[in-house]
């Protein structure tokens, strides 16, 4: 039986396929220590008097960062986001606030970032009311309170590295937990002590004036460190000079600072910090003052940009390490869209849905609907059905990615299109589907002898479920391309209101089904292939390979997320997983024996080395085997911003190993030695962001720059407005665009 059950496999692999990542990684990472590349995280505690209702008590998650990287304050400054605790505790125990740390100022070329270097302690008091009720102790052993804490930071060195982690601690109810007494105690001593009296802040035209009364005398006259707890209110990275002044009479200190050019926050009270220098720091002395000062004055107008003047809001989305305040708007708070643009969107879907037939991912897909096709010759009515079928199973699938990624972005997930592919476990479980549709298509194996009689008889009743799963299938491996007119338009849904931007989507699933949605409506299609014959057979051999071409392709793509040993685990489980089925085609005790030992294998297998699989790999630097290679640098905030300071042009690449269209335009147009050549002439700096993995850096980079999924290419000049390419991008559109700069 060709191929005409093994998509009931399919649902049920695809549908694990979102969950198994995260799961895995979370498996991996519980308990009392999280290491990373980038730090080691450690959950503490320091309980003297034990944990009681009424007695002190601290939690706090300790950071130890690898030098030149760290983590971010309460307010991140011009990037970056803060470290988020979730509790979980017994009935009757509460946690407060993070009692935050005084952060130094972590200056990164034009900007400034408020954070932590080297080791740092969060610390949190843990609160255990009178409702508390102490679990039995087991026999021999002493109560103790299980203390559970999921964790979310940013780290970032030149790049940002978004990770998180889950941690258990139980902790003694009797006797003193003070093993971390010290750090616990360095960490008080760098809380900012209150001020008696709240000082005062006032708007004077672009600048903020603060005044600070009674400061002790100890620190009257020194230089003192300002950092506001209201994010994007003043600018970061101003320093003392015409920027900054600030002064001392008797025990107030004044200061005068300019406001962020891009404000966000225009707040009646502002809590403030200010901070010794470290130099001048005494031991068992505060180092830091706190104050809620009110706000008096007018704050001025903050000015929209319009698309053209719209260079510093852009490089301040670049210079984003997330998009912390891309807060979702309800559908009635959004802007009412132009009628005439947005039927322009649609149409420009439901173009992108067409070309996507023409993209080699689809390919795989294109090849099992010709082959059903040539199956049903001569069959009208059978024609008609499944073309209705495969629309219908493309169209709800497009429906169900969409509606999932604007509520993911709606809750604060920074995804684009073709996100399902940034998880390794979604790769991996794609490359099974796909060995199995091989093997099964070359004739190791039929389905039907392997599944259940039920499901076999279920799908003789229903042949077009057939169909509609070979249209969710088409959704899965072509979501990730971005053919011509989708960038725009999926870029624009990002804005709308859910209905409209759904609209969207299905005028591209319509787009992408109308082919053969045409085919099965039009007979003369259907008499242009010959009659059934011994050639289907062949034919049905021949398409197995471009499946087992769509597996290279997934392995290639996890070799770039987890790296050499994820590509080979990954093979090394495709292996297992067609002696399996080769066993189950054996016959009597031989099938059930070998089957049986080639199944414990791989699980043991599996259990040995899966985690490559899901491994966090460091992005690799650019390989320099190739005179174009050797140009590309890694794309990052920091990066853009000292080139555009620097007055250089910039050309940034966004792409994604599995996006097959950036790698055809990688190869062909910016592989091109007159490109290159007229790139050397400009002087324009060559950066590659690469989207293989999730990102919320790039993700708010496309964002800003309407768009949600890659290829994006962008040339950007300073005191230009940004030039936005095309995603078939042609050798003639890129020196035009350089020759213009």
């Amino acid at each position: 039986m060709i191929l005409s059950r093994i998509h009931f496999a399919t649902l049920l692999i695809a549908i694990s396929a979102a969950s198994m990542p995260a799961a895995a990684q979370l498996a991996s990472k519980t308990g009392a220590v999280v290491t990373t590349p980038h730090v080691r995280a450690e959950l503490v505690a320091h309980a003297p008097d034990g944990v009681a209702p009424g007695a002190q008590a601290w939690v706090g998650l300790q950071i130890t960062h690898q030098p030149e990287w760290h983590t971010y304050w309460k307010n991140a400054g011009d990037s970056g986001l803060p470290t988020e605790m979730t509790w979980t505790l017994p009935a009757g125990v509460s946690t407060g606030e993070i009692a935050w740390p005084v952060p130094e100022k972590i200056p990164v070329g034009n900007l400034a970032n408020y954070g932590y270097e080297n080791t740092v302690l969060l610390p949190v008091p843990l609160e255990v009311s009178t409702l508390y009720k102490p679990p039995m102790a087991l026999a021999g052993g002493t109560p103790a309170m299980d203390v559970k804490l999921k964790a979310s930071w940013l780290v970032c060195r030149k790049e940002c590295i978004p990770e998180e982690g889950e941690f258990t601690l139980s902790l003694p109810l009797q006797g003193s937990t003070a093993l971390h007494k010290a750090e616990f105690d360095a960490a008080q001593a760098a809380q900012p002590q209150p001020l008696a009296k709240p000082g005062g802040i006032e708007v004077n035209g672009n600048n903020l004036q603060v005044k600070l009364e009674g400061l002790p005398a100890a620190v009257q006259g020194k230089t003192l460190a300002f950092f506001p707890e209201t994010p994007e209110v003043i600018r970061t990275a101003a320093v003392s000079g015409k920027d900054w002044t600030q002064s001392w009479q008797g025990d107030t200190w004044t200061a005068t600072m300019p406001l962020a050019d891009q404000r966000s926050a225009s707040p009646t009270v502002m809590p403030v910090v200010v901070a010794l220098a470290e130099a001048d720091r005494q031991p068992g002395q505060p180092i830091a003052w706190r104050a809620e000062a009110p706000v008096a004055g007018t704050w001025p107008t903050v000015a929209t940009p319009t698309r053209a003047e719209v260079s510093p809001a852009l490089q301040a989305a670049l210079t984003a390490n997330a998009a912390n305040a891309a807060a979702s708007a309800s559908p009635a708070e959004l802007p009412a869209q132009p009628t005439g643009t947005f039927a322009m969107a649609l149409l420009g879907a439901l173009l992108g849905g067409l070309l996507l037939n023409l993209m080699p991912c689809v390919f795989p897909i294109l090849a099992i609907k010709v082959l059903g096709f040539a199956r049903q010759a001569g069959n009208a009515s059978a024609h008609r059905k499944a073309g209705l079928a495969y629309t219908g199973g493309v169209m709800l699938s497009f429906l169900a990615l969409g509606g999932a990624m604007l509520a993911l972005r709606a809750a604060g997930a920074q995804l684009g299109w073709g996100f399902q592919l940034q998880s390794p476990g979604v790769v991996a479980v794609l490359a099974g589907l796909f060995t199995l549709i091989g093997l099964n298509l070359v004739g190791v194996f039929e389905f039907g002898r392997a599944a259940p009689s039920s499901v076999c008889s279920a799908q003789a009743k229903h042949p077009l479920a057939n169909d509609f799963l070979s249209g969710v299938l088409a959704v899965v491996i072509a979501s990730p391309c971005t053919a011509p007119f989708m960038g725009v338009s999926l870029g624009f849904a990002i804005g709308l209101p859910a209905a409209q931007a759904l609209l969207l989507f299905a005028a591209l699933g319509l787009g992408l089904a109308l082919p053969y949605l045409v085919a099965g409506f039009v007979p003369a299609i259907a008499y242009l292939l010959p009659k059934p014959g011994p050639w289907m057979g062949t034919l049905r051999r021949l398409l197995a390979f471009p499946m087992f071409a769509t597996v290279a392709w997934l392995v290639w793509i996890l070799g770039q997320q987890s790296g050499i040993d994820g590509a080979g685990t990954l093979l090394a489980l495709l292996v297992c997983l067609a002696a399996i089925v080769w066993a189950f085609t054996l016959r009597g005790r031989t099938r059930l024996v070998i089957a049986t030992v080639l199944v414990a294998f791989t699980a043991v297998l599996t259990g040995a080395i899966g985690r490559n699989i899901l491994q966090i790999v460091e992005p690799a630097k650019l390989a320099a085997a190739g005179t174009a290679e050797q140009r590309w640098q890694p794309w990052s905030a920091e990066r853009v911003s000292e080139l555009s300071g620097a007055g250089q042009p910039v050309f940034i690449d966004f792409t994604a190993a599995w996006c097959v269209t950036c790698q055809y335009n990688k190869k062909r147009t910016l592989a091109d030695a007159e490109v290159l050549a007229d790139f050397d002439a400009k002087k324009v700096a060559m950066l590659r962001a690469d989207w293989t993995r999730r990102d919320p850096a790039i993700t708010a980079a496309l964002t800003a720059l309407g768009r949600s999924g890659v290829p994006v290419y962008v040339l950007q000049a300073p005191g230009k407005a940004p030039v936005v390419l095309t995603e078939i991008l042609g050798k003639d559109e890129v020196r035009a665009a350089l020759a213009a700069l």
